[in-house]
């Protein structure tokens, strides 16, 4: 038997061919991991392509997880394990594994031919490249299609189970609970019955070779993280987003609507949302991006919480109806999952590149808040607080997330809703002025003294008929009007409302733990991770170093010039080519220096680690 070994962290990467299942074989490790009681991050990465050529490094699929018995804010830069199910998945994922670390590779596709078709004109199973490696080299394929022998698949069908041989070996080797896989093959292929045991037959054969073959010394044990008492599940960004929303609307008593077309890697919030109808969700799956954000807006001006979600060039699309929403003053939740760009890009990796294009892509003076969120799970508090905003103010909102947290994976503690406040939508019910004539009247742009907020009527509603759209309109009346003055005033008092949201969001909160901080690092969205995590180690190291980190992007929190000045050097890391520093040294004419990466991928934490001690060093030394 092996001998079992505790650790306190693990970073697994699985990779294979699109058509392996790697993706479902990570999501079931997570699921079993988080069930356990770890804390988990993880980070699906797979190609744009639908189907690559079977073998090939564009086809590779891959999918990390990082677990461990206390609280980690990142899936890992370097994986421990690497499961590659092909020389294609060994080629392009090596370059990231540790050295020392552990590679359990499928032998079976490693013929002269697929060798050739990546480049390699030697096994590296063979010619000691691996040396640094601790190599587990099995034929998985042979082992799980020996496994299935009995349900008389066919040799297609058979092989298909390698990926589900390969979980049950790592739910051996890392000591994780089955049960909920059991349950999961069950019921995933209810339908087809001679699958779902054989499915069910790899999974287990899998985790019997660990048990009995001694190809493996030792064991693995990860402790459950201690966690804040509540109930918790596994959520990805986008289905947290999904659930702020619904959340967000039902605070509000107001109905849901989402108007959206198809797009990656935000197309997983359509698919939650109209599975909603029970919660009185309505979807409307447009013809295009620009159909999806009119109908949205209309919804709004029905009385509903008009809601679009899209990605990369999609944005560029709904440009002219988010400024109709800002000329019509009506709420508007826009939610934009960010990947690479510009143009098609690379659709399924991330990037923060949309954020000059959220504040200031609109023709016109156009200003509108935006909001981007920092984690998975924060996705959900973010949505909820896009609606809001969006509620209160009468305003278009644009919540901006991004591949790698639509897709990651945190535990989640259920929020108690009945703390959650209810959003007033305080529509309006009968005549709120004078006309010329001295009669009552209803007034569409009469304001709100505090929020400047106009008044939001549900069309069909007697006595209250009203016209809007995108010709500039009278201050109170609402008629057209093509008066200088009136539109001077239209504009500034529309920038005025986006100020008056300041009042309404927290200071930005500063962690700096000893106080002798001369360095502040500020992130913003899915930076959060990567900056705490080296943070930490730059700490740990013996330096200090101060975090912040902004949600609110438009407006920015009041104290945030405060803060930026009171420290010698900022530092802003961003997955783009600077563009909240450029923001920030316009807004408060303080110097910035940039942390840029723009290669669709997190930021690696071990790298900004290393950056920011030399960059905390630089400053003693110019003492």
């Amino acid at each position: 038997m092996a001998d079992q070994l505790s650790l306190d962290r693990v970073v697994i990467r699985f990779a294979g061919d699109s058509g392996d299942g790697m993706q479902l074989t990570g999501d079931r490790f997570t699921a079993e991991t988080a069930s356990f009681g770890n804390d988990i991050a993880t980070l699906p990465n797979f190609p744009a392509e639908i189907r690559a050529p079977q073998g090939t490094l564009p086809g590779v699929s891959s999918f990390q997880l990082h677990f461990a018995n206390f609280d980690i804010v990142t899936p890992g830069d370097a994986p421990d394990v690497l499961v590659a199910m092909n020389p294609a998945a060994l080629k392009a994922n090596l370059r990231d594994l540790r050295k020392g670390g552990v590679i359990i590779v499928d032998t079976a596709d490693f013929t002269k031919r697929n060798l050739a078709k990546i480049g390699w004109a030697h096994n590296p199973l063979e010619d000691g490249s691996l040396g640094n490696y601790s190599v587990h080299a099995l034929d998985l394929t042979g082992l799980a299609t020996g496994a299935v022998a009995e349900f008389d698949l066919s040799r297609k069908d058979a092989s298909r189970s390698k990926n589900m041989f390969a979980l049950g070996l790592l739910s051996w080797l890392y000591s994780r609970p089955v049960e909920g896989t059991l349950k999961f093959l069950s019921e995933k292929f209810a339908k087809n019955p001679t699958i779902r045991d054989a499915n069910i037959a790899a999974f287990k054969a899998g985790h019997a070779y660990g048990e009995t073959t001694e190809t493996f010394e030792v064991r693995y044990q990860v402790d459950p993280a201690p966690m804040p008492e509540g109930r918790y599940r596994q959520i990805s960004g986008n289905l947290a987003t999904a659930y702020g929303l619904i959340t967000g609307a039902h605070k509000a008593g107001l109905q849901l609507f989402l108007g959206s077309y198809p797009i990656t890697p935000a197309s997983d919030i359509l698919h939650e949302l109209s599975r909603r109808k029970d919660l009185g969700v309505m979807t409307f799956q447009a013809e295009d991006e620009i159909a999806a954000v009119g109908a949205a807006l209309g919804a709004s001006f029905g009385g509903s919480l008009g809601v679009t979600t899209t990605s990369g060039p999609g944005m560029a699309l709904k440009a002219e109806t988010i400024g109709l929403a800002v000329m019509t003053e009506l709420p508007l939740v826009v939610i934009n999952v960010q990947r690479s760009g510009p143009s098609t890009g690379m659709p399924t990796k991330t990037e923060q590149a949309d954020l000059l294009q959220a504040m200031y892509g609109r023709n016109g003076e156009s200003p509108l808040p935006v909001l981007a969120a920092k984690s998975s799970t924060d996705c959900f508090d973010t949505a909820l607080e896009a609606c809001r905003i969006a509620v209160k103010y009468r305003t278009p909102v644009i919540m901006l997330s991004d591949g790698y947290l639509a897709n990651g994976a945190e535990p989640w503690k259920l929020p108690d809703l009945d703390s959650i406040e209810p959003i007033e939508p305080n529509f309006a019910t009968g005549p709120n002025g004078q006309g010329a004539d001295g009669k009552d009247v209803f007034l569409p742009y009469e304001r709100d003294p505090e929020t400047l907020a106009r008044a939001w009527a549900v069309p069909g509603t007697a006595g209250l008929e009203h016209r809007i759209g995108g010709i500039e309109k009278a201050a109170r009346t609402g008629n057209v009007s093509y008066d200088p003055d009136n539109h001077e005033l239209m504009t500034l008092t529309r920038r005025d409302k986006l100020r008056r949201i300041v009042a309404d969001i927290p200071d930005i909160e500063v962690d700096d733990p000893s106080g002798r901080a001369r360095v502040l690092v500020l992130g913003w969205g899915s930076t959060y991770g990567p900056i705490t995590a080296a943070a930490r180690r730059v700490r740990l190291g013996g330096r200090d170093v101060a975090l912040a980190h902004l949600r609110h992007l438009n407006p920015m929190p009041a104290n945030l010039g405060d803060v930026l000045r009171s420290y010698d050097k900022v530092i802003v890391p961003e997955m783009n080519l600077g563009q909240l520093a450029v923001v920030l040294q316009a807004r408060y004419f303080v110097d910035i220096t940039r942390y840029s990466r723009v290669r669709g991928l997190p930021i690696s934490l071990s790298e900004l680690e290393v950056d920011l001690n030399a960059e905390i060093d630089s400053l003693k030394e110019e003492n």
